[in-house]
């Protein structure tokens, strides 16, 4: 039987000799002085030793655990070397496949159905939100809590509605790891109402006529760039998302037919916006500027990219507009509430101009072509309208309006 003692005595010889300790443990000590344990055993008829490490580092006590686990492995009809590769096999997979390496090959796929930006967003939660935190854990190692203090850590810089979108982003990444066999389970799913609940914003809109005259008026005005001055009159025009508005496409776009087809970014769904001759009026006239690039509204950049995310939010503020009175996605409140409360068009007409999910009687979603003879009439009505607001000072009131009753 070995000990402390005479295992330090053990000295180098000229080549490598081994002593015993029991039940098939030994220690090997090479022509350089290394001591390194070993268990000899037999599996199968045929002799074969495994390695449990270099002395001191792994003391003789753990070494005899080690050779115990062994020989229950062996005993169990195992062979313990086998059953060691199959471990570390195991342990490098897991390490391999660390949460920052599982989501990057999720968003990978992702990217895909997403517009640049909001690609942008997502590997930003991914890579550094979350990343920072539980990047290098396995993924199938991460827990509730450890997911809840990477999301504290977003609450705490008063990022409330970021912390919700990354522990929804972080559930599609487990899922996504449980559907290719790398995790068990979700730990996102265990943290829905842990998080702070995030206060209700709406976007700034200017809804009253009396005060969406003066903001036309303004925007006519602009003195900025051709690209920024055609995106600032088309939005109230079309009133479609800004992100839609800025990654419009000329291949979208049929003047002939006065239609612009895309993927609404919210549903996911075709949609058609019939044009009013005086959006294909603004677009002509910028047509000879950016015809050459994909985009109707590049980047002050580079043609190959579209505009800014903040380019006509930037042009309001420069117009007096701050982002508590009016932003680019306000042009769509604006457009829902006087063409529903003061020219009187049908609900389901506008909503389904605004890209809404809008059902049938029957609970069925509306297609892309639904109501559009009506909407072609509505988005020139309300063309025109504007025309009328931005001119004159005949301004109908919303509340005179509701008095008098709707008229469509």
């Amino acid at each position: 039987m070995l000990t402390d003692a005479k295992l330090r005595a053990l000295k180098p010889k000229t080549s490598v000799y081994r002593v015993a300790d029991s039940n098939g443990l030994c220690i090997e000590v090479s022509t350089a002085g290394t001591r390194l344990w070993r268990y000899r055993f037999r599996f199968n008829g045929k002799a074969s030793m495994l390695a449990l490490g270099e002395y001191p580092i792994v003391s003789l006590a753990k070494a005899r655990r080690s050779r115990d686990e062994a020989r229950a492995t062996l005993a169990a009809g195992v062979s313990p070397v086998a059953a060691g590769q199959a471990r570390r096999a195991t342990q490098a997979e897991r390490a391999s496949n660390t949460f920052a390496a599982v989501g990057s090959e999720y968003m990978a796929q992702r990217v895909r159905t997403l517009t640049p930006g909001s690609a942008k967003r997502e590997r930003r939660l991914l890579e550094r939100d979350l990343g920072l935190h539980i990047g290098n854990m396995p993924i199938a190692d991460v827990t509730a809590k450890a997911l809840l203090s990477a999301l504290r850590r977003i609450e705490a810089r008063g990022a409330i509605e970021t912390a919700h979108r990354a522990r929804s982003l972080a559930a599609q990444v487990f899922r996504y790891a449980i559907a290719t066999g790398r995790a068990e389970r979700n730990p996102a799913a265990d943290l829905v109402g842990a998080l702070a609940t995030p206060e209700t914003q709406h976007f700034a809109a200017v809804t009253e006529p009396n005060d969406v005259a003066p903001l036309l008026r303004a925007i006519h005005g602009y003195r900025g760039t051709a690209i920024v001055s055609a995106a600032l009159k088309l939005a109230p025009l079309v009133f479609v998302r800004p992100g839609e508005l800025r990654t419009m496409r000329w291949a979208d776009v049929d003047t002939k037919a006065a239609e612009w087809r895309f993927t609404a970014s919210k549903t996911s769904t075709p949609h058609i916006v019939p044009l009013s001759s005086q959006a294909i009026a603004i677009l002509d006239e910028l047509r000879p500027f950016t015809a050459t690039s994909e985009f109707v509204f590049p980047g002050a950049r580079s043609m190959r990219r579209p505009m800014s995310e903040n380019a006509v939010n930037a042009a309001l503020r420069g117009l007096g507009y701050d982002g508590n009175t009016m932003t680019g996605h306000g042009f769509r409140a604006m457009a829902r509430t006087i063409l529903d409360e003061v020219l009187g068009f049908r609900p389901d007409f506008i909503e389904q101009q605004l890209a809404h999910a809008v059902r049938d009687p029957l609970g069925r979603a509306y297609n892309r072509t639904a109501h559009l003879p009506e909407r072609r009439k509505m988005m020139q009505a309300w063309a025109d309208y504007l025309d009328n607001l931005r001119a004159a000072n005949n301004v109908v009131a919303i509340a005179t309006k509701r008095a008098s009753g709707k008229s469509r």
